[in-house]
């Protein structure tokens, strides 16, 4: 049966969150994309999520709670955690913590720590309180793939997979939540770029933000989204700048901005009109996925700076890892 697509109205909020407490899954809006969401401290609602998406054991969900009063049942908090959460929740930060022992092992890879936010989309939050539970909810989408930015991206890919959609429209930042490994807060480290950006948390916390490398496929993962080959769509994709006119046959050619002049060709797409790193953000994921859709052989789309910082970080980082090679 296909998934049952809901509008965001108190009745199917209702719904929706008792569905949630009694185990199923629902897919839901985020402002950074849709996620996969079950009942956290559920650890066979859990293992559907996996099965759903196709998810390998030893990649974590991230949990989704209301405030930092839930995450502290779920996670220990030391002081700058507690701070960080308190200037960037709710919002697009994911903190790394020390988990507590109700949190399944499923939910972490059997791992020791939990990774946690607090969302800012208004319906996860309505969501959030009236089902009284926190959500594990990675990106609704198979496995791999390019994360999904409306209902309709959900329903593509995973409408015969879970009963339920709650359509909140488009997501408004685009790409997923950083993901700062607080577990040493004299040494944090971003696991994953993202729109709250490693100059904005060194600044607040005092002391220089690390990076970390990526794992191995067979490795457990620290957190979501740090595996070499993710988010990439299913026609080859290549990183380089291109003349649009000169692009070879059935090449896609994705551009940062709008090309000036006359109208362009149908194998050309642009992320924003003029270039504005939060519209390429937000349009990113949409226009992989209508290049992907094209039947082109490669596509190839136009890096920002290897040496980029900020939210250009977390969109370079998300290209190169689409680009990985198979």
């Amino acid at each position: 049966m296909p998934a049952r697509l809901h509008a965001p109205t108190p009745a199917n909020l209702r719904r929706l969150a008792a569905a949630l407490r009694q185990g199923e899954l629902v897919a839901i809006p985020t402002e950074t994309v849709y996620g996969l969401a079950a009942h956290a401290l559920d650890a066979k609602a859990c293992r559907a999520i996996f099965r759903a998406k196709r998810r390998p054991a030893n990649d974590p969900l991230i949990v989704h709670v209301l405030d930092l009063g839930h995450a502290e049942e779920l996670a220990d908090f030391n002081l700058a955690a507690r701070r960080l959460a308190r200037r960037f929740w709710p919002g697009p930060l994911t903190l790394v913590l020390p988990k507590k022992a109700c949190v399944p092992g499923i939910v972490t890879s059997d791992g020791p720590t939990v990774a946690i936010r607090a969302p800012a989309h208004p319906l996860a939050r309505r969501l959030l309180r009236l089902a009284k539970i926190p959500l594990a909810a990675p990106s609704a989408n198979l496995f791999g793939y390019i994360s999904p930015t409306t209902a309709a991206h959900v329903r593509e890919g995973l409408g015969s997979r879970i009963p339920h959609i709650l359509d909140g429209g488009a997501c408004a930042v685009g790409v997923e939540s950083t993901v700062l490994d607080m577990t040493n807060p004299k040494k944090p480290r971003v696991l994953r770029p993202g729109a709250v950006t490693a100059a904005q948390l060194e600044k607040f916390l005092g002391v220089k933000v690390h990076g970390a490398k990526s794992r191995g496929p067979q490795a457990r993962q620290l957190a979501p989204g740090m595996l070499e080959r993710h988010y990439s769509p299913r026609t080859p994709l290549v990183l380089g700048r291109i003349t649009t006119g000169k692009a070879p046959a059935g090449t896609a050619v994705v551009l940062l901005r709008q090309p000036p002049g006359t109208k362009p060709a149908k194998h050309v797409y642009w992320l924003s009109r003029r270039g504005a790193l939060t519209e390429v953000a937000r349009n990113l994921y949409e226009v992989l996925r209508r290049a992907d859709a094209g039947r082109y052989r490669q596509i190839r789309v136009e890096p920002l700076p290897a040496d980029a910082s900020g939210l250009a970080a977390a969109i370079n980082d998300r290209l190169k890892r689409a680009a990985a090679k198979r």
